[in-house]
């Protein structure tokens, strides 16, 4: 473990169990602060109750926000209902893992012969070994290929090989969501654009032109190991199935129509990876048989190295796009690092909790994952908000967090709000998240959390067919303006 979070807070805990108390539930009534200029207090600040009955969304409402220079609990409402965090889980999983890996760590994807090197000829095999980076892509291993030709190697006698047990592999993150979904990858030691295929159609005469490629900025190198082809049907859009060797995809004729691109997932992304690099090793003379799968990490010479950006820059884009597949490795990576090996995705999660138990105090933490995909993970946003303030002065997430644009009474953007807010966000349907922390105008800064869910609605949604289900567009909407009503709320109520 490279650094511990600091204990100041625990000094505070017994006058926050009492602010617990005192503040366990909205105000019944409005409280009316004094204006003061350039602060959002106006003659009467909106009762919570009554900015909840507004947003109508039914089912439940949590919420906690805490004065991160005291640790004191400044207003809750069921600080302790357990509910799914959705993508917030994220803010834990950087917590976790830049405690244990450190800011500066960096992923390594290798390139490594096993036998002796000759006059440019590797007399045993070459193996591509993946190293758990997330944010490997195909312009990484085209320079892989190229600084393998440069340091002078023509051809490979034994046979081409890849590693991908760094990590375990998981099809998917979450097996209730339909199979087609690019943010529902599988999971390897070794990945390849976030595990998506580039999938391209254009209408030509009564058929289609149809390709897939992993593409990147600087290059669109097709591949075999997913392919698809167009079926005569409307419905269901597409249709998934193990070819083998390969992943085999049908897309119905009558959902495509003239052209157009998505990314679909890659369901053997150790061979996707594997593939891309021959091709590009090919174009540099040395040419490369299909690759086989070595199942104990290699000895040898190592050749290449390809080394991922430093663990922070890694996050602060993992909570700004919210990327599955970054939250989910990372989280491995961090489990590995702290018990020396990791079984499953699961089990990882199941250490995260453990770790969110003891060293953020949350009790009532329980992941079943480290991106938040899978519903069945539970957190309390009283527990939430007082790790956000116990951590606050670490300064370690704050900086990875991303700005949250408040809005105006019009409903626009307002660039110039009063109100700074920086945290993360989390959105399944029916289920909205917010966690992070808000800087009222005076300098005053609290850490919050609050969780939105309408489990009735969200059980009768039909998961396999992917589609947004009725009312969960306008119920997010909803969601969004009631947490900003209540940021708004506590700033004008608490700020000094």
């Amino acid at each position: 473990m490279t650094k511990s979070f600091s204990r100041r807070f625990f000094l505070t805990t017994a006058l926050s169990g009492l602010a617990a108390g005192a503040q366990a539930g909205a105000p019944a009534v409005s409280l009316r602060p004094k204006a003061r200029p350039g602060s959002l207090a106006t003659a009467t600040t909106p009762d919570a109750q009554f900015l909840i009955d507004q947003a109508n969304l039914g089912g439940t409402v949590s919420y906690a926000v805490v004065d991160v220079s005291t640790g004191r609990r400044l207003e809750a409402r069921d600080p302790a209902k357990a509910l799914p965090p959705a993508s917030v889980t994220k803010a834990v999983t950087a917590l976790y893992a830049m405690q244990t890996l450190g800011a500066g760590y960096r992923f390594r994807t290798r390139l490594i012969a096993t036998g002796a090197i000759e006059n440019g000829v590797i007399k045993g095999d070459l193996v591509l070994v993946g190293g758990g980076d997330p944010t490997l892509n195909t312009d990484a291993l085209a320079g892989m290929a190229a600084k393998l030709k440069a340091a002078g190697i023509r051809s490979v006698r034994g046979k081409f090989r890849v590693f991908s047990g760094a990590l375990p592999f998981a099809r998917v993150i979450d097996p209730s969501q339909p199979d087609h979904v690019g943010y529902n990858p599988s999971l390897s030691g070794l990945n390849l654009n976030y595990n998506r295929v580039h999938f391209q159609w254009t209408r030509n005469g009564s058929g289609y032109d149809v390709t897939m490629d992993a593409r990147s900025e600087k290059y669109r190198p097709e591949v075999r190991v997913a392919r698809i082809s167009v079926a005569d049907r409307a419905q269901p859009v597409y249709t998934y199935k193990d070819g083998g060797d390969h992943d085999k995809w049908t897309v119905a004729r009558k959902a495509l129509g003239k052209s157009g691109t998505r990314w679909l997932p890659v369901r053997r992304p150790a061979d996707y990876a594997a593939e891309v690099f021959a091709t590009f090793a090919r174009s540099h003379g040395i040419r490369l048989n299909p690759a086989k799968t070595l199942n104990t990490s290699p000895k040898g010479t190592e050749i290449v190295t390809h080394r991922s950006a430093g663990l922070s820059v890694i996050l602060k884009a993992m909570l700004k796009w919210s990327t599955n597949l970054t939250a989910e490795l990372v989280g491995m990576t961090a489990t590995v690092k702290r018990n020396g090996k990791v079984s499953s995705l699961n089990q990882s999660a199941r250490e995260m909790s453990d770790w969110a138990r003891k060293e953020l105090g949350m009790k009532d933490a329980r992941f079943v994952d480290h991106s938040g995909l899978g519903d069945a993970s539970r957190i309390s946003a009283g527990a939430l908000a007082q790790a956000l303030a116990k951590v606050h002065g670490d300064n370690v997430l704050g900086p990875m967090l991303k700005p949250i644009k408040m809005r105006g009474a019009d409903g626009k953007i307002d660039r110039n709000h009063p109100l700074k807010v920086i945290a993360k966000t989390g959105t399944l349907h029916f289920v909205s998240s917010l966690a992070g922390y808000t800087t009222a105008p005076d300098g005053t800064r609290m850490a919050f959390a609050i969780f939105t869910a309408n489990q009735a609605s969200r059980a009768r949604i039909d998961r396999s067919s992917g589609e947004r289900p009725p009312g969960a567009r306008s119920w997010n909407k909803r969601a969004k303006r009631l947490q900003q009503s209540l940021i708004e709320r506590w700033a004008s109520l608490y700020a000094s």
